[in-house]
């Protein structure tokens, strides 16, 4: 059934709150990067502002879907919910009597990156409650528009929040955007578990929880959109969206700040909200391997587009059919690994999924550091968007031939 999930009256609020949560931790970002940048003038604090946020997924994702398969998800999501709070209430006592130092900065900066993988996996194992098997990639997507629609909202709503309000008020006032998701999760029935029955007896050991990963590899579908995710994150990741003010110049669009480069800002985020809107309500593409491929490719090839293109009406509709592309790419990876992971592992499975998608933006921000040094970030980010066609190639290659396997 198309939209089930907005259909359902506990789904809904779930998918809203989501939403609201993910604006929050953007408007965070907004602000507190605002701040930090006024303060301390330090290329190296935003170069760990950016390690900080993906560093815990790629360390913590696993650990973390352990969690999500012994205990009840809703706590594990408060627990989230709440350290966000707390590192907003901390930066605004912060600003508000000027007394912030380097250390707090850093320490705040890692809490917030840890609190956003603790909320993941919990976050993805609620789905399977809320949603049958048939209509759990129809949920996913819709989700992943939530957070997009969050993540586009973000910087409009944070920007405002720190023009009329200043940035501790406005950092204090973002607590607000999180307690829909707290409250609600206190409400909710499902714990994560409810539809399964299964949860893990004990608590796992270090070579337990990574040994899910040997298990995967047996699944060539599974491992590979996994890796699709990986390869996605370390070639592309958020590379895009911090060089799109180099991108603007070169384009002719302005000043940083202009309408042109709003424009750029604004296709960015938009490809994905509308795209996940419009693969819900039409259900063109089904959820399998090969459009999974298809999608990254063309997200890749959308990618090298506006790296080079010295169009500014092409670059913007590369950007809007790019959005379309990743958004669809994810949702479909996301999708297949949930429902193709053991019941028993699957928040492990989760975590490794968040590892490799999350966790290697950080190796992003290296390469296109890399990289932009020497060919410029034109050159740079469109190397990623061809590393990424040719890798999702490869791993289809793999993939096929498991596919033609049972046929055989």
């Amino acid at each position: 059934m198309k939209f089930a999930a907005l259909r359902d009256k506990l789904t809904r609020p779930y998918l809203f709150g989501a939403g609201l949560s993910m604006m929050a931790d953007n408007i965070e970002h907004v602000i507190t990067y605002w701040v930090l940048w006024q303060t301390f003038h330090s290329p190296v604090l935003t170069g760990f502002q950016v390690i900080s946020h993906w560093l815990p997924f790629l360390l913590l994702s696993v650990p973390f879907g352990a969690l999500a398969e012994r205990y009840d998800n809703r706590k594990l999501i408060q627990i989230a919910q709440g350290l966000f709070m707390l590192v907003s209430l901390a930066w605004g006592v912060l600003f508000m009597t000027g007394t912030l130092e380097l250390w707090h900065a850093c320490v705040l900066l890692v809490v917030h990156g840890c609190a956003g993988a603790l909320w993941a996996p919990a976050e993805q194992m609620m789905l399977h409650d809320y949603a049958e098997s048939q209509d759990l990639p129809g949920a996913v997507r819709l989700n992943a528009t939530f957070r997009n629609l969050g993540m586009l909202a973000g910087p409009i709503v944070g920007s405002f929040l720190l023009w009329f309000l200043g940035p501790a008020w406005g950092i204090l006032a973002n607590i607000l955007f999180y307690l829909p998701m707290t409250v609600f999760m206190a409400r909710t029935p499902y714990t994560g578990h409810t539809r399964s029955g299964f949860t893990l007896a004990k608590r796992p050991g270090f070579g337990e929880m990574f040994g899910v990963i040997r298990s995967v590899a047996h699944d060539k579908v599974l491992l590979g959109m996994i890796l699709i995710s990986g390869l996605a994150a370390l070639c592309v990741g958020g590379s895009l969206q911090v060089s799109i003010p180099d991108f603007a110049t070169t384009l002719g669009a302005g000043d940083e700040g202009g309408i042109g480069y709003g424009l750029l800002l604004f296709a960015n985020g938009v490809g994905g909200v509308v795209g996940g809107l419009l693969l819900e309500a039409t259900g063109w593409v089904r959820p399998s391997a090969k459009a999974a491929v298809i999608a990254t490719v063309l997200f890749g090839a959308t990618t090298i587009t506006v790296a080079l293109s010295s169009s500014y009406v092409l670059a913007i509709v590369a950007l809007v059919i790019g959005g379309v592309a990743a958004l669809t790419s994810a949702t479909i990876g996301q999708a297949l690994v949930q429902l193709r992971a053991k019941t028993e592992e699957r928040g492990r499975v989760v975590g490794v999924y968040n590892m490799f998608g999350s966790g290697l933006r950080t190796g992003n921000g290296v390469t296109l550091a890399v990289l932009g040094s020497l060919l410029g970030i034109g050159w740079a980010v469109a190397w990623g968007g061809i590393a990424l066609v040719i890798g999702a190639l490869i791993i289809w290659a793999v993939m096929a031939r498991q596919l033609r396997a049972p046929a055989a």
